[in-house]
């Protein structure tokens, strides 16, 4: 394999039975050509098919001597034309570096990496850093492009810095509001429009008088979080407070839920079915432990599933996927999970039977029940597959009269067993 750094003969030779690099990404600043390097400036000229954003196109018009097809909606549908030239030179133009939530991932997605020949420009976040003197291994960086907002709350951690790509220009108002809704109404934006181009411009504002005007669509935000002492901050250990859910009393209450976490034991990347979602609790944590976390979770009443859904974009985790349905019914078809957690429901049959069978091998299942029937089903599976039974039990000292006493919650039954 050929290095970055490899002349372009060398980029454009692999082994005799192998087309070669034949597709370049090639990222590009706001400078325009101005800022390709020879290298790049020749990839571009000599490819028969040059594909970018309009604006890229644009920027290198006067280099380009091929067809051009700029992104459609969604991108994906450009694919085809691109790997139909397989063999032959196609450049890619991209912002900074492509695979910097670029295209680049969606790319090697489907294109083998010996392929493909990349040579990047600094990205928006590294130039945002040394235009603010900020350290990148010290801060957040985080798309709102294509993303719901709220996917910042989790890095809204007082004292931290984020960079955060902006969607359009009115991100940063939209920012500024969420985070004075939260309670941090005294932290900065920084508003970077147009990076390493003429258009260049740095504005800052608090978020509790924010008044930026026209605001450059390509902008990235540099914020610096002041939280206010009742500012609603999601903390970083599960067993979050049960006041951050709204729910109908159907929640796994925290001291559970904090034991059922370290139960379904999440690594990062792993998807988890959460049955009988309720207020969506475990699915929520589950999702904080890393961003590369997936959850989906059946709920059979549309109002829970809503209430969920709030709940999930409220503690900063949208991505959560909701599926409105009974089980074992909603589970079919599902992607297989890496993990099942059964909060309600677990008596009814087949519930167990199909999470059980669509779960992968060295997956982990968890059930909670409260109920006598519930539990004489945990332990004739048990007895059946192994695994491990304990009894929860909490109580909460309340007023007794003028004093106070202990006054217990119902004992919830765990069972956790790992599948061979």
């Amino acid at each position: 394999m050929s290095s970055p750094t490899a002349p372009l003969s060398e980029a454009r030779s692999d082994t005799a039975d192998r087309p070669g690099r034949w597709l370049s990404l090639v990222g590009i600043g706001e400078d325009g050509i101005d800022g390709l390097s020879p290298a790049a400036r020749t990839l571009v000229e000599s490819a028969v098919l040059v594909v970018g954003g309009d604006r890229h196109l644009a920027l290198a018009e006067t280099l380009v001597h091929g067809e051009t097809l700029a992104w459609p909606r969604p991108m994906r549908d450009a694919f085809p034309a691109i790997t139909a030239r397989r063999g032959r030179p196609v450049a890619v133009l991209a912002t900074g570096d492509p695979f910097c939530y670029g295209v680049g991932r969606m790319l090697g997605e489907v294109i083998p990496a010996d392929e493909i020949f990349c040579l990047p420009q600094p990205s928006a976040f590294s130039l945002a850093a040394a235009r603010l003197a900020w350290s990148l291994p010290d801060l957040a960086t985080v798309t709102l492009h294509g993303r719901p907002l709220e996917t910042i709350v989790r890095h809204l951690q007082p004292g931290a810095r984020v960079l955060a790509l902006s969607w359009d220009g009115t991100t940063p108002q939209k920012l500024a509001e969420l985070l004075v809704a939260r309670g941090m109404g005294g932290s900065t934006l920084h508003v970077l429009e147009a990076l390493g181009g003429p258009r260049e411009n740095v504005r800052s504002a608090r978020a509790d008088v924010f008044r930026l005007e026209n605001i450059d669509p390509l902008n990235l935000i540099g914020l610096e979080v002041v939280a206010d002492p009742n500012a609603l901050v999601v903390p970083l250990a599960s067993g979050l407070d049960d006041d951050l859910f709204e729910h109908d009393g159907q929640l796994t209450k925290r001291e559970i839920r904090a034991v059922t976490l370290s139960a379904l034991a999440p690594r990062a990347g792993e998807l988890l079915w959460d049955v009988g979602l309720g207020a969506g609790s475990i699915a929520i944590e589950w999702l904080l432990c890393h961003p590369a976390m997936r959850a989906i979770g059946i709920e059979a009443r549309p109002d829970r599933a809503a209430r969920a859904a709030h709940n999930a974009a409220n503690l900063g985790t949208p991505d959560l996927t909701i599926v409105e349905g009974r089980a074992p019914d909603a589970l079919k078809d599902l992607p297989a999970p890496d993990a099942v957690f059964v909060g309600g429901g677990f008596s009814v049959p087949g519930v167990f039977e199909t999470a059980w069978a669509a779960l992968k091998p060295g997956g982990r299942l968890v059930a909670n029940v409260v109920t006598l029937e519930a539990e004489a089903r945990l332990l004739d599976l048990h007895q059946r597959h192994g695994g491990e039974l304990i009894r929860l039990a909490v109580a909460r000292a309340e007023p007794v009269g003028t004093l106070s006493g202990f006054r217990p919650a119902m004992p919830v039954t765990q069972w956790r067993v790992r599948k061979p």
